[in-house]
């Protein structure tokens, strides 16, 4: 056993995770761990899994044999979604010593103090996974971040149940962070210097929902973008459903808000939003998309789209292609439908050949690639304010309010500051830019 007291983190999937084991991470150094490189030798190791698809289950078994491999006396902990759904395969495993869901993921800091004194490894794994049914918002909180960005959890669960996903279970019912606990802890971060907030959640538009309905989701931003000195904040994704006039019209004007938005749009076929029990069709999700350039004409729009969903035909596939040409959406995250065992899906006839949906996948992906390249390119001769986030080969990136990357070549490193820059060229993904 190594006595180093270093931890080799791996966090799979969204930002949630990526905020909550950062939660993790400053639990333990406060306890006097070092967070070390996972591919290190390590005194423990722990993997916060994902199960969005049979590539995260597998990716997160793969990665606990490869810490075990590392170094076998070592003490292993996995929390997570796959975690949540699938103790007892991770408990499989030998070598783990701990498992957690995703309700009690701060458990593992004292966990691993037990296990510290205790001085061995457990005989088999631990399971400590409670039922989400009425589990309550973690509390935890975050005081450190990048140059730039933080991301900030102020939501939990899901109660769509869209037939595709595996989330709700894993994650359990809607449960939001408490209006005074997201307000200090922006202000905590803003205060220590960072540049950019983005609040976050598994289902972001459904913070407040099961607080008292004096908040909403409106009312939080109204309250942060008052914090002094706040600098840029950005939303994580959101339900095309949330998208309404009314919403609108009270964020329109505020100033810290980033006018770039990450719509959850998963298809744009009527037929196959209906087949995955989306709360919208594809004409209801088209008048959102507008009615954001209405609002915010300069707005760049990211999205996620599940391609060769069962019963998903040529014809749905192409309304899906029309969509996002009329949309032009700056960045698709192009997904082929993964089976996940326990959803409707997995279970629903028509289901697609994987070649059909390999060939959808590169298709929806070289049109992406020309719709952004149409996008960069009418951006040229341009100003506009960059967030400058790394420095690298004499080179500074960051990205524009609306979430375009921009370089910029500089003998100075400007890490998390703002400058105004003139765009003057592009090679399909990034920007190249000079001082305005």
């Amino acid at each position: 056993m190594l006595n180093n007291k270093t931890i080799g983190m791996y966090t799979l999937g969204c930002k949630v995770n990526q905020y909550e084991s950062e939660a993790i991470a400053e639990g333990l150094e406060d306890k006097g761990y070092v967070i070390s490189d996972f591919d290190n030798k390590c005194f423990a190791y722990i993997i916060n899994s994902c199960t969005v698809t049979g590539e995260s289950d597998r990716k997160a078994r793969q990665l606990i044999r490869r810490a075990i491999k590392k170094n076998p006396e070592a003490y292993i902990l996995v929390c997570g979604c796959y975690s949540q759904n699938s103790p007892e395969s991770v408990a499989k495993i030998e070598g783990v010593d701990y498992i957690c869901g995703t309700s009690n993921k701060m458990s593992i800091v004292q966990e691993l103090i037990s296990l510290d004194a205790q001085g061995h490894k457990n005989k088999s794994a631990k399971i400590c996974v409670p039922s989400l049914e009425d589990a309550t918002f973690e509390k935890m909180c975050i005081k450190k971040f990048d140059r730039t960005r933080a991301y900030i959890k102020i939501q939990d669960g899901c109660e769509s149940r869209c037939t595709y996903c595996a989330i709700p279970s894993a994650r359990g019912p809607v449960r939001s962070k408490p209006f005074s606990d997201v307000i200090n802890e922006v202000r905590a971060l803003t205060e220590g210097g960072c540049r950019e907030i983005v609040l976050t959640g598994i289902e972001t538009g459904d913070w407040g929902r099961d607080l008292s309905k004096e908040y909403n989701l409106v009312d939080l931003l109204c309250e942060v973008d008052k914090i002094e000195g706040i600098g840029r904040v950005r939303l994580g994704s959101l339900d095309p459903a949330i998208i309404k006039p009314a919403f609108l019209e009270k964020i329109k004007n505020l100033s810290s808000l980033a006018h770039h938005f990450h719509i959850s749009l998963q298809s744009g076929s009527s037929h196959v939003l209906a087949r995955m029990k989306r709360k919208y069709n594809a004409d209801q999700a088209m008048k959102a998309i507008k009615l954001l350039r209405e609002y915010f004409p300069d707005v760049q729009l990211t999205t996620d789209v599940i391609v060769g969903f069962p019963g998903e035909s040529e014809e749905d596939y192409e309304n899906t292609r029309n969509f996002a040409i009329e949309a032009r959406f700056l960045m698709i995250h192009v997904f082929p439908y993964s089976k996940r065992e326990g959803t409707p899906a997995a279970k629903m006839d028509g289901q697609v050949d994987e070649q059909i949906k390999k060939a959808r996948v590169a298709d929806l992906s070289a049109l992406e690639a020309g719709i952004r390249r149409d996008i960069l390119d009418s951006l040229e001769g341009k100003t506009t304010d960059v967030l400058f986030e790394t420095y690298k080969d004499g080179y500074l990136y960051g990205h524009t309010p609306e979430f375009v990357e921009v370089k910029l070549p500089s003998k100075s490193d400007m890490r998390g500051k703002n400058a105004k820059v003139t765009i003057v060229s592009n090679d399909g993904d990034v920007c190249l830019a000079k001082l305005a």
